[in-house]
């Protein structure tokens, strides 16, 4: 079977990156997108594009049906599912195939096999490898907690919880279940024994229709934000540590594992590894997983290519592909660490990379890899996944990696959305990664806030710096004290306010007989400054500092990072104010659940509500005791950011 026009059933980055290989090799493209997506990238540069009437992922992406008709009515002759969405369904990998359309995935059976977690872990214990016992809901004792609620379908961390007290199964369970059935559409939990620090390990495998089985080495996932991977790297640090047979053991486990099932294309069979060299089978994911550029830089395969390969029938050819030098991804997402990791909304203003060296595609003998779902005016809205984009550092060594892609990550400039972009730089300089000895754990023993405490722009330079760069915006370039309007007669000192969170900026400066004046400040001298760029010398020491504008913030980069700053207006109308007591919106999306009535009393960290958005459940608590005076919002309902969802009246 040929294949020469290939739908992708998936949206942003993958579809993107699915799109590149497909062009290289000549083949033509088809993108499906909805009402949500009709601007986005993938849409524009697929050959094709069929609309998806709808926003919402069950209105548009988990369709199969329409994305059958949609391969069909665009003549396309192949479908490649991507990740998430549909990627992991049996049923419609069947469809597909009964529609006479060729499937770039493994067989509708192998799917079934592992697409219940209950059932590849039996599976992969009759298959001699070692598998976490599994746990019934109902018959958890005091004695094996903490455990682990998760999704029987599915992955990428959704309808997953920890539970560490009895009491609080129940709810976690039930919670579960709700974002595993939005995200999959199947709200089946398991339990299984929660190891509070490990290391993800994973192996990547490729299996072709004439019996050749590949293990493409491992990779370590092992930092993860709510079970969801931020950083990963191939080889795997643990690996190397630890040494012995322990690669051999992996991989002869993933070929087993694959083996078993009689695997058919590309997956990832995933593991818990403990600093001992014991792991234990976690899942097999039967698709292309995020992180699969790692593999691709340091096997220096087309995994995508060789997916369309073994779909046409090809065989695997050659000898296993084995690791040569070191790569780290890390996943650029729209969203706010240190405030539980919230999701972001927002236009994407300004999206660049520095020293990107290829895009959806392998490096040559080191580099930046970019993958990226977004470009400058892109939108991201709440009802998909938060990521962005992927950046890739490639080199023969794994600090060399380590350091490219740090320095990338905190030159890149992306304006208009909050980012983890800090935290990942923080994260790839901090001591434990450096040493390779980072587990699952990192994130609950290293905070966000605390790791990126210090480590950003000095906010109230970036302030003047603003302040400075908004003067130049409305009188023109200030390069001198006498160019900028100093006069013999004494003049008061200019004021402008900015806010970085809650915290708020007071910047008051002057040009005076020596240049520059800042209150509290010495040592600073002003070079030049336009609405663009700010160029300061502080002690001797020039750094310049570029400036950019959205709406009413500005945002500051500089060589620390980049701080973004709101104009504080001199005056506020009152009655554009919440009401005092109101909890509002962190972000768009619909209520899911509401925990309390009006008239309740409540305590501090209580659950009040509960809204979806990026395919996420997020809990809105109490941030104090009190009783509840005002709900004004019911399940079901679509809110935007900054909608009073409840009104708290302290006590006392």
């Amino acid at each position: 079977m040929t294949v020469t026009s290939v739908l992708v059933a998936n949206r942003g980055e993958i579809a993107r990156r699915i799109f590149a290989t497909c062009r290289r090799r000549g083949l033509a493209t088809v993108a499906v997108f909805s009402d949500a997506d009709a601007g986005s990238p993938h849409v524009r540069e697929a050959d094709s594009a069929v609309r998806l009437p709808g926003v919402t992922a069950a209105e548009t992406y988990l369709r199969g049906d329409l994305v059958i008709d949609a391969a069909l009515r665009a003549g396309a002759d192949a479908v490649h599912p991507g990740y998430g969405f549909l990627s992991e369904n049996a049923d419609f990998a069947r469809a597909v195939q009964d529609a006479g359309l060729t499937w770039i995935g493994p067989g509708p059976s192998a799917i079934a096999a592992m697409a219940s977690k209950v059932e590849a872990k039996r599976r992969m214990a009759v298959a001699g490898v070692p598998v976490l016992e599994l746990l019934d809901p109902a018959t958890i004792t005091e004695a094996e907690l903490p455990v682990l609620v998760k999704a029987a379908a599915g992955g990428g961390g959704r309808g997953m919880r920890i539970v560490r007290t009895l009491d609080d199964l129940k709810d976690a369970v039930a919670s579960a279940a709700r974002e595993a059935a939005a995200a999959f559409g199947d709200p089946e939990v398991f339990c299984e024994r929660y190891l509070d620090s490990g290391h993800h390990i994973e192996v990547q495998v490729l299996a072709d229709a004439h019996g050749t089985v590949w293990a493409l080495g491992e990779r370590e996932c092992s930092l993860q934000r709510r079970h969801q991977k931020v950083i990963e790297e191939a080889p795997a640090p643990l690996v190397d540590r630890i040494g012995g047979d322990l690669r051999d053991r992996l991989l002869t486990a993933g070929r087993e594992a694959a083996a078993a099932v009689g695997y058919l294309g590309a997956g990832t069979v995933e593991f818990l590894a403990d600093d001992a060299g014991n792991f234990w089978f976690l899942e097999m994911n039967t698709r292309l997983q995020v992180e699969h550029p790692v593999t691709e830089c340091v096997t220096g395969t087309d995994l995508v290519a060789l997916q369309i390969d073994i779909a046409e029938g090809r065989p695997l050819t050659g000898p296993e592909p084995a690791m040569t030098g070191h790569a780290v991804e890390a996943r650029l997402y729209a969203e706010s660490p240190a405030d539980d990791w919230r999701p972001q909304t927002g236009t994407v203003v300004t999206f660049d990379v520095p020293g990107v060296t290829a895009r959806f595609g392998r490096t040559g003998a080191d580099g930046i890899r970019l993958d990226s779902g977004v470009e400058e005016g892109s939108v991201v809205g709440p009802h998909y996944d938060a990521m962005l984009a992927k950046v890739v550092a490639y080199a023969p060594t794994r600090e060399a990696a380590t350091r490219q892609l740090a320095a990338a990550l905190r030159r890149a400039r992306v304006h208009g959305v909050t980012t983890n972009r800090d935290l990942l730089v923080a994260s790839l300089l901090h001591p434990e990664f450096r040493a390779g000895t980072a587990g699952t754990s990192f994130y609950s023993d290293h905070p966000p806030a605390a790791l990126t405490d210090g480590k950003g722009p000095d906010l109230d330079l970036a302030a003047l710096v603003a302040a400075l760069s908004d003067a130049a915006r409305e009188r023109g370039p200030l390069l001198s004290a006498v160019r900028s309007g100093f006069r013999n007669i004494p003049v008061g000192y200019r004021s402008r306010t900015y806010a970085a969170g809650e915290q708020e900026l007071e910047v008051r400066y002057r040009f005076g007989r020596d240049g520059l004046e800042v209150p509290g400040t010495a040592g600073v001298t002003l070079v030049d400054a336009t609405a663009e760029a700010v160029v300061l010398d502080q002690d001797g020491i020039r750094r310049r500092w570029t400036v950019g504008r959205f709406d009413d913030r500005v945002v500051v980069d500089g060589p620390q990072g980049t701080a973004e700053l709101r104009r504080v207006p001199r005056f506020v109308d009152p009655s554009a104010q919440p009401p005092a007591g109101a909890l509002v919106a962190p972000m768009p999306g619909t209520v899911v659940r509401v925990d309390v009535s009006v008239g309740d009393t409540v305590t501090a960290g209580q659950p009040l509500l509960r809204l979806e958005a990026m395919k996420m459940e997020h809990v809105v608590h109490a941030p104090e005791a009190g009783t509840v005076t005002e709900l004004p919002v019911r399940v079901g309902q679509q809110v935007s950011q900054d909608t009073p969802l409840a009104v708290l009246a302290a006590d006392g």
